[in-house]
């Protein structure tokens, strides 16, 4: 897997991938409709950001290229690729405890802020893939 030239596309499994941290300034595509929703992205080497409806999905930091994005009702889920650790921001419920797992290992629970965000750091070696699950509260 590498990054995502188109900046953003939706796979054949019915998912989203985004994000190109080769680009060295930073670059936009907006208006990409996906199942019922608008979703932005902007993308370089220094940050990654998914807006969906105008509010913020995922934010990484520095950039990243995310692979099978997916958000049920239960359950968020992706693979994330840097050359290097990130720092993930993803907007959830306000004030509620999430599970989050990377690599099927249970990093604890993380209470989203009163604005609706957890943030967690997820350690890459270059060319690494780590798979991301975040689930809900029931």
């Amino acid at each position: 897997m590498a990054s995502i030239k188109e900046l953003l596309r939706t796979e054949e499994n019915g998912t989203l991938s985004f994000g190109d941290y080769d680009l060295e300034t930073k670059t936009k595509l907006s208006d990409y409709l996906f199942e019922g929703n608008t979703y932005k992205v902007k993308t370089f080497r220094e940050i990654t950001r998914l807006e969906k409806n105008g509010g913020v999905a995922y934010e990484s930091v520095p950039g990243s290229a995310v692979h099978e994005y997916k958000e049920t009702d239960r359950v968020i889920t992706f693979k994330v690729e840097a050359p290097d650790d990130v720092q993930i921001t993803i907007e959830v419920d306000p004030e509620k405890d999430y599970k989050v797992l990377i690599d099927d290992t249970n990093i604890g629970k993380i209470r989203s802020s009163l604005s609706g965000k957890i943030s967690f750091s997820v350690e890459l070696n270059p060319g690494e893939i780590a798979k991301v699950q975040i689930n809900k509260p029931a």
